[in-house]
């Protein structure tokens, strides 16, 4: 029987504070509380599409506005995969998935590299979906490339609708990340020439 990969992850600053609860090997159930309603039909999403098990609370300053508690979360839920990971031995590593969401195409490469990088392309959107300010959509991804160790490309290819585009991110984030993490019999310690991820 293999381990769980699992991790909890708090973080308290003077703007938030965050505890995040990740189990890679699960069944896609999660329990979401950002204060931002959007943001947590994203991250469940995430959770099903990807099959993470992830509990989210964040008790943050959305008064001011969305950004502190959105890049917190995504620093914590990106502590928090890396810690999942340990030392990254036996997994695929790369992963690519399209989804298509209507008239949107989303598009999300992934490496497991220890090499944190982002890039995000995507067209302009509204500014607000709901609650939700849809210029954190990059500001979250970057967050949780930078602290999981993930090489990070993200693009929507094509559409009109904005909550289809940031849905179709994550979407396409989940499962892209469930494919990259998954463990492959046939990979013998790390996916690497250099030994080490």
């Amino acid at each position: 029987m293999m381990d769980t990969r699992k991790a909890i992850v708090k973080r308290k600053t003077a703007e938030t504070d965050i505890s995040v609860e990740l189990t890679l090997d699960g069944e896609g159930k999660s329990k979401i509380e950002s204060g931002i309603g959007f943001f947590d039909h994203m991250l469940t999403l995430f959770s099903r599409h990807g099959f993470f098990d992830l509990n989210v609370k964040c008790d943050g300053d959305i008064y001011v506005d969305g950004h502190h508690s959105i890049e917190d979360i995504g620093i914590a839920m990106g502590d928090a995969l890396a810690e999942a990971l340990g030392d990254k031995a036996g997994i695929t590593r790369y992963a690519s998935f399209y989804v298509p969401m209507d008239e949107v195409l989303a598009f999300v490469a992934i490496d497991v590299s220890g090499r944190p990088f982002l890039v995000y392309d995507a067209p302009q959107m509204a500014p607000m979906i709901g609650g939700y300010d849809t210029e954190l959509t990059e500001e979250f991804l970057r967050a949780f490339a930078f602290h999981a160790g993930l090489t990070l490309h993200v693009k929507v290819l094509y559409g009109t609708n904005s909550h289809h585009m940031v849905e179709a991110i994550f979407k396409a984030l989940g499962h892209a990340l469930h494919i990259a993490t998954a463990r492959d019999d046939e990979v013998k310690g790390v996916l690497s020439t250099k030994g080490v991820l």
